[in-house]
C-alpha cells in the first residue's frame, strides 16, 4: 500500500516530505495530519538533518481539507472538533518551528490549508501555473487555524482581502504579497529547488537553526496558545454551524449555496 506521505533524508542532510495523494490533488484528513506531524518529528530528531523540503507528488501541492473528512467532522460533536482543529494545528506549528531551514517546492493548487503549509515553510518556489486559495468562506468557513502563519506571511491588509474574498490569485500574485518567494516556469522547478538547496547546504546549519530562531523570537505577531485556542475553535464552531452544512452540501452536490446572491 502507497503511503500518504513519504520521508526520506540523503546523504546530504536533505530531509524531503512528500505529500503523496495525487489522486485527490494531495488534500488531507486526520490520518494523514497525524501521519505528517510523525514524519517532521522524526525529520527534526535525526541528528543527520540539515534542512527540509516539502513537496509532493502530481499535478497538485495540495487541495487542502479532504471532503470526506470535512463531511464526518461536520457530523461530529464540537469536542471532536477541537480535538481535530487541535491536530491540525499542531501540524502547522510543527512546520513552522522545525528547527532547520525549510523549503516548499509547489506546483499546481495550494488551497486552504495547503496555502498554510506554503505559509509555515522559510522559502518557497512555486512553478508559473501554480495558484492558490484561502478558500474557506465558499464553504461557509474560515482560514482559522492557518491563519496566524498566513498574517504573518502577507501581512494584514492582503489577508483581509484574501480571507473573505476566498479568490483565486496566481504565483505571480502570491510573490508579490510575499507568500512565495520565487516564481519559476515549471520544467526549472526542480533545479531551482535543487539550487536553493545547494546555498543553504554552504551555510553554517547551526548558524542558519540559530538565525531562524531570531527570526521567530523578534516576529511581532507571537503565535501562543491563547490564539490557537481561539483559531481551533473558531473553524470547530463554523464545521457545525448551518453554514458550514450548506456550504458543504452544496460543494458535494454542485450548487449554489443557499447564502449566494446572484449579481
Amino acid at each position: 500500500m502507497t503511503e500518504a506521505a513519504q520521508l526520506d533524508i540523503d546523504s546530504r542532510g536533505v530531509a524531503t516530505i512528500l505529500l503523496n495523494r495525487p489522486d485527490i490533488h494531495n488534500a488531507f484528513d486526520d490520518q494523514l495530519i497525524a501521519h505528517l506531524i510523525a514524519l517532521m518529528a522524526q525529520a527534526a530528531a535525526d541528528p543527520r538533518t540539515r534542512l527540509l523540503v516539502l513537496g509532493s507528488t502530481g499535478k497538485s501541492f495540495s487541495a487542502g481539507a479532504d471532503l470526506n473528512w470535512m463531511r464526518r467532522m461536520a457530523d461530529a460533536s464540537r469536542q471532536d472538533n477541537l480535538d481535530d482543529a487541535r491536530r491540525l494545528a499542531q501540524l502547522m506549528a510543527r512546520l513552522n518551528d522545525f528547527p532547520a531551514p525549510t523549503v516548499a517546492r509547489v506546483q499546481g493548487a495550494a488551497m486552504g490549508g495547503g496555502v498554510g503549509l506554503v505559509a509555515c515553510c522559510d522559502i518557497v518556489v512555486a512553478a508559473e501555473p501554480a495558484f492558490f486559495s484561502l478558500s474557506e468562506v465558499k464553504l461557509g468557513l474560515a482560514p482559522a487555524v492557518i491563519s496566524p502563519y498566513v498574517i504573518a506571511k502577507i501581512g494584514v491588509s492582503q489577508a483581509r482581502r484574501y480571507f473573505v474574498s476566498g479568490e483565486r490569485f496566481s504565483a505571480i500574485r502570491a510573490a508579490a504579497i510575499g507568500l512565495v518567494h520565487e516564481v519559476v516556469l515549471p520544467p526549472e522547478l526542480e533545479a531551482r529547488t535543487e539550487q536553493l538547496i545547494a546555498t543553504l547546504l554552504a551555510n553554517g546549519p547551526h548558524a542558519m537553526r540559530a538565525a531562524k530562531q531570531l527570526v521567530h523570537t523578534a516576529n511581532p505577531l507571537q503565535i501562543a496558545s491563547p490564539l490557537t485556542e481561539y483559531t481551533v475553535g473558531v473553524i470547530a464552531d463554523l464545521r457545525a454551524s448551518a453554514e458550514g452544512r450548506e456550504g458543504l452540501r452544496a460543494f458535494l452536490e454542485k450548487d449554489a449555496p443557499a447564502w449566494a446572491v446572484k449579481a
